[in-house]
């Protein structure tokens, strides 16, 4: 498990603040607007393979978590030192188009999430060498290193989802929100992300820091 410095995590995620006044209208009817691109992760979130034995029975093999690709991956990693690019880059663009919808869903934007553009929420991480900084073996245990970020995310999530009610109402009241909510909103995202990152895609073996900031 490798440690890194302050500044020195291969994933970046941010989110533009809105400086200008917030549209209090869709503001107030989020949770319904948000729906239809829902809808559209949620049909992305079902990949699975399909395949029928010799008795003509369908067998059914989820391969992604959330639509991310998760097995193959750890497979080539772990019997071919590889990443193939197209792979890594399914799971970036899906990364980022879910940090869309999240930051629409808990009011950071008002932008209604694109299923391509990058719009005002900005995720990077850097394409690995995986024969050289990704450890083979790794993989295999990720999501048990991970459980005490799972534990700490919990209660984050738990804690962002009432900073978004506060939000909510600051909004309507104000046209703005909170730049110190927004903050903390963002930094659980990016908490989210990392971990992600490290555990699910497996796009590095940095473990992720915890701590809020870049």
């Amino acid at each position: 498990m490798q440690t890194i410095g302050v500044q020195d995590y291969p994933l970046q995620f941010s989110v533009d603040y809105p400086e200008e006044p917030r549209n209090r209208l869709t503001v107030a009817f989020r949770i319904f607007l948000i729906i239809p691109i829902l809808i559209v992760l949620s049909l992305i979130e079902q990949t699975a393979f399909e395949w029928s034995d010799a008795m003509d029975t369908t067998r059914t093999f989820t391969s992604s978590a959330g639509g991310l690709l998760v097995l193959p991956p750890l497979v080539m990693i772990l019997f071919r030192r590889k990443y193939p690019r197209w792979w890594f880059n399914w799971n970036l663009e899906l990364m980022r188009f879910i940090s869309r919808v999240v930051a629409y869903g808990l009011l950071l934007r008002d932008e209604y999430p694109s299923t391509d553009e990058e719009q005002a929420v900005h995720l990077e991480i850097a394409y690995p060498d995986a024969a050289r900084e990704l450890n083979r073996w790794l993989p295999l245990v990720k999501w048990l290193l991970a459980i005490p970020h799972y534990i700490v995310l919990i209660v984050l999530s738990i804690a962002a989802f009432f900073v978004a009610i506060l939000a909510w109402f600051a909004i309507l009241i104000t046209g703005r929100y909170p730049r110190g909510l927004f903050d903390f909103i963002v930094d659980v995202e990016r908490w989210h992300n990392r971990v992600t990152a490290y555990a699910v895609t497996l796009m590095t073996d940095q473990y992720p820091p915890f701590r809020f900031g870049p």
